[in-house]
């Protein structure tokens, strides 16, 4: 992605309420509002271990912080699966995964610089061998790991402050609804 494409994406229109009825908005207008707007999060897992990003540092919120695999907003009238696919490509260069659709969720979290994410969430997961290719896009990810969530959950414990909001939300309240009864219980 060129420093244009972002700036580009930067302006995209994406599907957030407005009194009430979805429209069109700006994305960083959607931001500064605190509107109520869609998202997509993905959760790619290798067996127990979860795919971390980390996001890169010249993102216009959450720079240099830990997060899920993926997470964006669909383009205006772009729907979550095609939507997921495509960031999945753009972020990490992940391509031909199954994406599961887990759930949706609903969450609001103070992303810093006067900005707020309100979304409501299309959840996915996909399994992924880790020798199947790989290639992070520097502009939106500076690092990737592979943990479990046992692990993760003891690296938000000791270093709160090096992950997303969302991220922390999303394995306090809704772990067992991402991963499943089995994988999500460990995770508080």
């Amino acid at each position: 992605m060129t420093h244009a494409d972002t700036d580009a994406s930067l302006n995209a229109m994406i599907p957030a309420w407005v009194d009430g009825a979805l429209a069109p908005v700006e994305k960083l207008a959607v931001h500064h509002r605190g509107l109520r707007h869609k998202a997509v999060s993905v959760f790619v897992m290798s067996g127990d271990h979860l795919l971390l990003q980390r996001r890169a540092l010249g993102k216009y919120h959450t720079p240099g912080l830990w997060a899920n695999t993926c997470c964006t907003h669909p383009h205006w009238q772009e729907d979550a699966v095609t939507c997921a696919t495509r960031r999945l490509d753009e972020e990490l260069g992940l391509r031909g995964l199954t994406l599961e659709h887990r759930d949706q969720l609903e969450y609001r979290a103070d992303v810093g610089g006067g900005m707020v994410e309100h979304e409501l969430v299309d959840i996915f997961v996909a399994e992924m061998d880790r020798a199947h290719p790989m290639r992070a896009n520097p502009s939106e990810v500076m690092d990737t790991s592979w943990m479990t969530l046992d692990e993760i959950h003891a690296q938000i414990g000791a270093r709160a402050e090096t992950f997303t909001p969302w991220f922390k939300i999303y394995m306090a309240q809704h772990a067992s609804q991402i991963f499943g009864a089995t994988l999500g219980r460990g995770v508080a």
